[in-house]
């Protein structure tokens, strides 16, 4: 168990420090445009796609509640957790890199913007790395399942 909860820690790490050095450069002026996609800075007040920005100031803290209940739940579901500490590491990280940007920049660092063919939501590195750690999750659950029919 011991080796796993570092991992954990480990992946949080890297995705955190990753997250925020890649945020760095856009909050320092990087921008790049294609007829693909873009790259320039946004500052969300909200969640994804900009929902519940109405919230303002107190959605940091709803999130910070959230991450404590993830890990409070996390603690209390070990089977959960050995089974998915890559994931869970990976979400916590990134989860992290979203809070801190509510308190240091007054909004989450979104920079990437997809446009070819429609027009998506600004996201950022951080966001990425949360939906691969739910397929990650979803995968183990496959696999888990399929080892019990």
């Amino acid at each position: 168990m011991a080796k796993k909860i570092i991992m954990s820690v480990f992946f949080a790490l890297i995705v955190f420090a990753s997250d925020q050095f890649i945020k760095s450069l856009f909050l320092g002026g990087l921008e790049w445009h294609s007829e693909i996609f873009s790259l320039y800075l946004v500052l969300n007040k909200g969640v994804a796609f900009s929902m519940f920005a109405f919230l303002g100031e107190s959605l940091k803290y709803i999130q910070m509640a959230l991450i404590l209940a993830l890990l409070a739940l996390v603690y209390r579901e070990k089977s959960f957790f050995l089974k998915n500490y890559i994931a869970v590491g990976i979400i916590f990280g990134a989860g992290c890199g979203n809070i801190i940007d509510r308190f240091l920049h007054g909004g989450v660092v979104d920079y990437i913007a997809w446009h070819y063919g429609f027009e998506f939501a600004v996201f950022n590195f951080a966001d990425v790395m949360i939906n691969f750690a739910v397929i990650l999750i979803l995968i183990v659950m496959l696999f888990e399942r399929k080892k019990t029919v």
